[in-house]
């Protein structure tokens, strides 16, 4: 067999998926793998953190079940899972369980946190600690800042929110300084005002920041779940596709103006509420906004974030069963979004940069836009009726990513067998064809090895120790 060198990069615009929220618990990486047969750039998970207040680390909607709530963030904070980690915290509960399996399955975290702006440097400095081992984490510390609904709004004013950021920056930046901070702030809002809300209080903010990001709903009803959006009610809109693009990429061009540099920049939260579009008109909408990135010739944005993947409401490619919330209805949605992703421009190149030594399949997983790995040649007769990976003893606790066809396959630690014939279902080969088996081996426990070198927060290094075996068939047995 031919065993090449690869290298895995960005793509022209990554793509990255919400997971839980207020409107919807986590969902595991190996069902979202199965039912979207690609990973995406990273996995975007929302958490609270409010340590000073009496009831914490309940959650919102727990802690106060007697309170009159008329609004999704009608509590004393916010109403996302508790954060519960930081200053005499743990990392054996979420978010760490879900953000090692994010890891695990050859992609990247965004971590949204909203945070008590009062807390002290010390609570900063544990959370800064808990982050260090996990990659090239990207944390959105207090998105949509220059709104009211959010806790921490009510509780400083637009210039400690921001000044606020700047502190934990500074911090993060020194104890881990892996972690890529997102400024979630101002928007030009229309066309006629090229001008970001809070442009001067969140100045500094948006000049530390390493990333900026917005979040612009085409369609919302943010009434949910207190108010269900009819004609005659006002708790929810429809914007025209082609201006929220417009105006989204107005936004990105201002900070640009303001700062005099580029940076990345990304929707951090976008989709067209089906409570509004219904299910049909939703799958067009988003259809059209994707097709807008990818036919721009300018290519200004880094990465989008649908909302989300299993949604209680209709913000979703599933909805939540409500006889089971543990099952998942799909929404046409769905199918549109699994085209959209596999579309070349949305999906991270694969190049092959040279030979492996004999017996040298050393890999380096940086991230989901830099990695090192292997690629094992095939001959194809045709398209085959068994294609099948087994992994020897010697390298049955690899932890591995692999992709076939466009078609990507997780391999966990343990794991002695893996099935690739999904790959050549609905995509099958036409004839004879050489191609390649693509293995990357991102961390086995989700986190970095510090004992691997300098570099280890940014860089985790594995090494197969014996090449998996591979069975191809090209007729039934019988």
């Amino acid at each position: 067999m031919k065993i090449s060198k690869i290298h895995l990069s960005s793509a022209g615009c990554s793509v990255d998926l919400g997971d839980g929220s207020e409107r919807g618990p986590y969902v595991s990486q190996e069902y979202i793998l199965n039912k979207l047969n690609r990973p995406h750039r990273a996995i975007s998970l929302m958490y609270c953190y409010y340590p000073l207040d009496e009831t914490w680390p309940k959650r919102a909607q727990d802690a106060y079940l007697d309170r009159d709530v008329k609004f999704a963030w009608d509590y004393p904070y916010d109403n996302y899972f508790p954060y519960l980690g930081g200053l005499n915290g743990r990392t054996d509960d979420e978010p760490f369980t879900c953000m090692r399996d994010i890891r695990r399955h050859g992609q990247e975290v965004i971590l949204t946190l909203t945070c008590d702006p009062n807390i002290g440097d010390e609570h900063i400095i544990a959370i800064a600690k808990d982050l260090r081992p996990f990659g090239r984490i990207m944390l959105r510390m207090n998105h949509e800042c220059t709104g009211s609904w959010f806790s921490f709004n009510k509780r400083a004013t637009y210039q400690q929110i921001a000044d606020f950021f700047v502190r934990f920056k500074k911090i993060m930046s020194e104890y881990a300084p892996n972690v890529k901070m997102i400024l979630c702030a101002g928007a030009v809002m229309s066309k006629d005002k090229m001008e970001l809300e809070m442009e001067k209080e969140f100045h500094e903010a948006g000049d530390v920041a390493d990333i900026w990001s917005i979040d612009r709903y085409i369609g919302l009803n943010w009434g949910w779940p207190f108010e269900v959006a009819e004609k005659d009610n006002h708790q929810h809109k429809l914007e025209d596709t082609t201006l929220n693009y417009e105006c989204t990429k107005l936004s990105y061009k201002r900070y640009c103006e303001i700062y005099g540099v580029k940076k990345p920049f990304v929707m951090s939260e976008i989709n067209a509420d089906g409570d509004v579009t219904g299910p049909f008109k939703q799958a067009d909408i988003m259809k059209d906004f994707y097709m807008m990135l990818k036919n721009d010739p300018e290519k200004w944005a880094n990465g989008v974030t649908l909302y989300q993947f299993r949604d209680d409401g209709r913000l979703g490619l599933e909805f939540t069963d409500p006889n089971n919330p543990d099952v998942g209805i799909e929404w046409p949605l769905m199918d549109t979004y699994r085209e959209i992703i596999h579309d070349p421009f949305f999906a991270p190149p694969i190049e092959v940069t040279g030979d492996c030594e004999a017996g040298k399949l050393a890999m380096r997983w940086g991230s989901s836009e830099d990695s090192d790995g292997i690629a094992i040649e095939l001959d194809m007769e045709k398209n085959p009726v068994f294609a099948e990976v087994n992994f020897p003893d010697e390298i049955a606790d690899a932890n591995l990513m692999l992709e076939i066809n466009g078609y990507w396959f997780h391999k966990a630690a343990g794991t002695k067998f893996v099935d690739l014939m999904p790959a050549f279902y609905k995509k099958q080969l036409a004839g004879p064809c050489k191609i390649n088996l693509n293995i990357f081996a991102p961390p086995a426990s989700g986190e970095n090895d510090p004992s691997q070198g300098d570099d280890w927060a940014e860089n985790y290094y594995y090494e197969l120790r014996a090449l998996p075996e591979i069975r191809l068939r090209f007729e039934p047995v019988c």
